[in-house]
Order: C-alpha cells, then sequence, then structure tokens
C-alpha cells in the first residue's frame, strides 16, 4: 500500500482508544489514491473497523453491560418502592430502601447517558459508513459489511429481550396480589420497560445495518446507462 492520500490516509491498523473512529474519506477534489487498488484498500481497512465498531463482539458486549447497568439502577430503585407500596414497613426496611435508591440513582443515570451517547456514536459510525460504502464497490469487503451472522445475533439477542420485556409488562400485574402492593408491580413494569426499549433499539440497530449495507453494496448500473440517463431531454 502505498503512502501519499492527501492527509487522508487511514491509520487503522494502529488505531487506539484515542482514535475511536476511522476519519471520513478525503473530498473528491482532494482525493489523491495513486489506483483503484490503494483505494479499495483504505476504503476496505476503514468498512471493516467500521462494521466491528457498530456490530462487533465488542459493541455487543457493551450494549449487553448497558442493559445490565439500566436493570440494576432500577433493581436497587425499585427496593424502596416495594418498601413503600408493601402494606406495612418498618423503619429499617424503610432506611435500607432509601439508601439502595440513592445508590441505584447513582447507576441508572450514568447508565442512561452512556446508552444516549451509545446511540449517538452509532449514527456517526453510519454516516461515515455510508461515506466510504459510495466510493467503490468491491464484492468480498462489500460482503464483510452485510455481516448477516452477526446481525443474526443482535436479532436474536434483542428479539429475546423485546419478547420477555412484553411478557412482563403483562404478567406482572396480572399476578400482583393485594399483599404485593403497587411497588412490585412499579417495578417490574420498569424492568419490563427496560428490557423492551433496549430490544428495540438492538433490533433497530441489527436490521438498519443490513439494510443500510445492502443498500450502499447494490451493483452500480452500467456507466453507459448512467450517463445516457444524465442527458438533458431535448426540448
Amino acid at each position: 500500500m502505498s503512502g501519499g492520500l492527501g492527509g487522508a490516509r487511514l491509520r487503522v491498523l494502529d488505531m487506539s482508544p484515542r482514535t475511536p473512529l476511522p476519519p471520513p474519506p478525503p473530498p473528491a477534489e482532494l482525493q489523491s489514491w495513486p489506483d483503484r487498488e490503494a483505494r479499495l484498500a483504505d476504503r476496505a481497512l476503514a468498512l471493516d473497523e467500521l462494521g466491528r465498531r457498530l456490530l462487533g463482539g465488542g459493541r455487543l458486549a457493551l450494549f449487553l453491560l448497558r442493559f445490565l447497568l439500566l436493570a440494576l439502577g432500577w433493581s436497587l430503585i425499585g427496593v424502596l418502592l416495594i418498601a413503600i407500596g408493601a402494606p406495612f414497613t418498618d423503619p429499617v426496611t424503610m432506611v435500607t430502601g432509601v439508601f439502595a435508591a440513592a445508590l441505584g440513582v447513582g447507576i441508572l443515570v450514568p447508565a442512561v447517558w452512556l446508552t444516549v451517547r451509545g446511540l449517538r456514536r452509532d449514527r456517526t459510525v453510519r454516516e461515515r459508513l455510508a461515506l466510504w460504502a459510495a466510493l467503490d464497490r468491491h464484492g468480498p469487503t462489500d460482503a464483510r459489511l452485510r455481516a448477516p451472522v452477526l446481525s443474526a445475533c443482535w436479532m436474536l439477542l434483542s428479539f429475546v429481550m423485546c419478547g420477555t420485556g412484553l411478557w412482563l409488562g403483562f404478567a406482572v400485574p396480572a399476578g400482583a396480589g393485594r399483599d404485593d402492593g403497587y411497588g412490585l408491580v412499579a417495578y417490574g413494569m420498569g424492568i419490563a420497560l427496560i428490557l423492551w426499549v433496549t430490544g428495540l433499539t438492538g433490533l433497530a440497530k441489527a436490521v438498519g445495518h443490513y439494510r443500510l449495507a445492502v443498500r450502499l453494496t447494490a451493483p452500480r448500473p452500467p456507466a453507459g446507462r448512467s450517463a445516457s440517463s444524465g442527458l438533458p431531454r431535448p426540448e
């Protein structure tokens, strides 16, 4: 691979947490690849890295970690909700619930922030992925970009979370007894909502990535046909 790419040379091979994403490709007027092979090589590096940052195993682990933090934070808050909603609550249980709820808020708020930050980061990754994919077409690279296995894993896991959240949303209110109180119902509905929303974001991410990859890597029309279609109509 050659150097001199007009300042837009990728540094994907030696990426570190300080350089989290490949840079976008240079504008058309600043592109200086010596040949198509060099452009395809940089495109492959960028698409592979961006695809990994979007659906790779590390992203899946972070997805699950954020869900666990959300569930843990709400579970600690649920200790207080259950104590308040119980028919009879002693002072020790109430103090314990207040302490657990304070700890839960300290976990839940950063977890929400991390989730929102992750969604914004995914949007940036998709934008750069679209820019790099539009440069050219290359069969092996485009096939890896579609990532059907990873997309299926994300979809399956997210579907299970959505189904579990939907089931809890009906089962908890229906199964709560008179002595359980409204606190248990509120806690169960909160867990159901976390499962449902997290699963929906995972489904949207997997399906959206696959559809985007298929659209971006679809075969281009022949040059002659596209050129003729762009001619002005006779007056």
